[in-house]
């Protein structure tokens, strides 16, 4: 059973942080920046997303991907989990069977998107995802990976806690604690120094050869 699936009914309730409330109290905000991000990007490359071809992988439930529905000509979303899938109403999904293979042809997307996807591919199945990305590329495509800030602490940290009803306890804890003010509960929830290191990124032209 694909990890997702243990938390896909109970996913935003479990995903709560008191930390990030304090900055944005809906998730909807994070998704709206992200769509904002890349229509500025579409734009200042000259792509016209009326006539493009756009595959969101590790897309959930859609929330990024139903965004672009009128805007990007064709919107196709794929996710490893079924049970989030369920929650993507009215959009274009598929299941991804396996972890490093995308079910689609070559050549046939104009931008492929992997938003916040790559933190939870184990470090050896990350080239292949890159290079199954690659695959379906049109030439000339767009590969946009979009991940956590890995020099933010109070970023690792929210991500990195796995969303059980165990941990969304811990996070509440911590987070009304004095010492949260000073950012001391970092060391109290023993963050691995790993998580604070950046993360190897693969170019587009790198994946191909």
């Amino acid at each position: 059973m694909p990890e997702f699936d243990l938390y896909a009914k109970q996913y935003e309730e479990l995903l709560y942080d008191p930390i990030r409330e304090r900055f944005a109290p809906s998730s909807e905000f994070f998704f709206e920046r992200k769509w904002l991000l890349l229509r500025e990007y579409m734009d200042s490359i000259g792509m016209r997303p009326e006539t493009a071809r756009w595959l969101d992988v590790g897309c959930g439930k859609g929330e990024l991907l139903r965004r672009g529905v009128g805007t990007v000509g064709e919107t196709i979303g794929c996710d490893v989990s079924p049970d989030m899938l369920q929650a993507a109403h009215g959009l274009n999904v598929v299941i991804q069977e396996e972890p490093t293979r995308l079910p689609f042809l070559d050549a046939k997307f104009d931008l492929v998107t992997a938003v916040c996807v790559y933190h939870h591919v184990t470090p050896t199945d990350r080239p292949k995802l890159t290079g199954e990305i690659a695959r379906v590329l049109r030439p000339g495509g767009t590969a946009c990976i979009i991940e956590h800030n890995p020099f933010n602490p109070v970023t690792q940290l929210i991500v990195h806690i796995p969303p059980t009803a165990e941990n969304l306890t811990l996070r509440i804890r911590a987070a009304s604690s004095p010492e949260a003010q000073h950012l001391e509960l970092y060391t109290a929830l023993r963050v691995p120094s790993e998580i604070m290191a950046p993360r190897k990124t693969w170019s587009n032209e790198a994946a191909r050869k």
